[in-house]
């Protein structure tokens, strides 16, 4: 009786798992049409953003020619605006940061022993057109940005 006990356990227990790992394998397979499915919007470029812009505006709000043409100049000089501002911003961060390295740059000095600062010195000159290199050749489209 004890051994008819021990395997119905156990049998019991099969089928708990069995069922366990059927819903799993089938959750992960549904997940994963349902997330294939489904395409990631589409991104635009502010020229095609802009467009949509003045073609919603031109439709909901019935601009005539002249309307049109001073939206566009309004979304024109808006960019402008915002790009001079993003412009300002970063020359100040730059500077700001640039501040802050030749603060940790002193500091380093300061730690290490005399023999040690040619050494460090000639570091950083290697790493600085290292880094100038890599910005050369960022600028001419050789590399990705995020690299």
């Amino acid at each position: 009786m004890a051994n008819t006990k021990l395997s119905a356990f156990f049998s019991l227990l099969l089928v708990f798992a069995s069922g366990l790992a059927v819903g799993v394998v089938a959750t992960r397979v549904y997940n994963a049409k349902v997330a294939s499915a489904v395409k990631p919007p589409e991104k635009r470029s502010p020229e095609e953003f802009r467009k949509q812009l003045v073609d919603e505006m031109t439709k909901e709000v019935h601009l005539d020619d002249r309307q049109v043409a001073a939206l566009k100049q309004i979304y024109e000089e808006t960019r402008a605006s915002f790009e001079e501002a993003r412009a300002k911003e970063n020359t100040k961060l730059r500077a700001e940061g640039q501040a802050i390295h030749d603060q940790q740059i002193e500091k380093v000095k300061k730690m290490l022993r005399p023999d040690q600062i040619p050494l460090y010195d000639a570091l950083r000159t290697r790493k600085e057109a290292e880094h100038a290199a890599r910005e050369a050749a960022r600028h001419k489209g050789d590399i990705k940005k995020d690299q």
